[in-house]
């Protein structure tokens, strides 16, 4: 992370900590539902295969970083679907550096080349060892480690949702980040139970024991992307819900923190790591403020 970067994000988060300000610094532009594959565990997936253009795109960049955010996701469906003409995810991904995003991410199924040197971070979906992944996903393990083998930059995290299926995979997956080239870190979530998918999520005592896990890949080395500190509070939902300082833009429509907010109860049962750590950290948590320090400026 450039120290230009690592100050401007040192001074969002004095002042939202010490003013209680709820100005917004990560946002998610969906660029399409579209997606060539039906997850077991997805509920979002190509339900009007709608592909927004570019000019809907870059107005809408605009709109969040004049909100301020600067951690920038683009997500799908699936993100490298997207084509407007003779543009391509690349030519979003250009634009969002040139307008002044600081930090630009991809979200994927990595079913298709991983060629985006120019993303921060490409977040590849590996939902576990070939027999759990493909399970969920469909026939897609080994072109997915094809494509990782292909890809043209070191920029690779792995993705993993926990869930009822692949709860037995984390050190499989933790494993694949630390040995496999291209691949920097892994960052897990637990199943959020989306409508119809309820019957993956885990118990209080199942996202205990796979934080144990998780946490005894972290002192063994693996190259996890997310903070132990956080751990308790994922378990039992105990970490304040909706993060204010992260929006998402789907198709013109703003919502604030996730897409599905207006579900009712699924805030309550969230099991997006990273909100858990957002919300914290914008309280002030000193534990979670240290690690974070010392996770983003070693993956990012």
């Amino acid at each position: 992370m450039k120290i230009s970067s690592f100050l401007h994000f040192a001074r969002f988060g004095v002042r939202t900590i010490l003013f209680r300000r709820q100005d917004p610094i990560l946002g998610t532009i969906i660029l399409t539902d579209q997606c060539n594959l039906h997850c077991k565990h997805c509920s979002v997936n190509n339900i009007t295969a709608v592909i927004s253009p570019y000019p809907q795109i870059l107005e809408e960049m605009g709109q969040l970083y004049r909100m301020g955010v600067r951690i920038l996701f683009f997500c799908g469906g699936e993100t490298f679907l997207w084509r407007d003409g003779g543009r391509t995810l690349r030519d979003l991904v250009v634009e969002a550096k040139e307008m002044g995003f600081l930090i630009v991410n991809v979200v994927t199924n990595g079913t298709f080349p991983l060629d985006l040197p120019e993303a921060d971070l490409i977040l590849l979906s590996l939902d576990g060892d070939r027999e759990r992944h493909n399970a969920i996903r469909g026939d897609t393990y080994d072109l997915i480690f094809e494509n990782i083998r292909r890809a043209t930059a070191d920029n690779i995290c792995f993705y993993m949702a926990i869930n009822q299926i692949n709860q037995g995979a984390i050190r499989e997956v933790c494993t694949a980040a630390r040995d496999t080239e291209h691949v920097r870190a892994v960052s897990f979530n637990f199943h959020t139970p989306y409508p119809d998918t309820e019957d993956l999520a885990l118990s209080p005592e199942e996202k205990a024991a796979c934080c144990q896990v998780i946490a005894r890949m972290m002192e063994e080395g693996a190259p996890v992307f997310n903070l132990k500190s956080a751990f308790p509070y994922l378990i039992h939902n105990r970490f304040p819900t909706p993060c204010r300082q992260c929006v998402v833009m789907e198709n013109g429509k703003l919502s604030t923190c996730g897409r599905c907010i207006e579900v009712s109860g699924l805030c309550e049962r969230c099991g997006y790591f990273f909100v858990a750590e957002y919300t914290l950290l914008f309280r002030g948590n000193p534990k979670i403020v240290l690690e974070m320090l010392k996770t983003y400026l070693r993956y990012i």
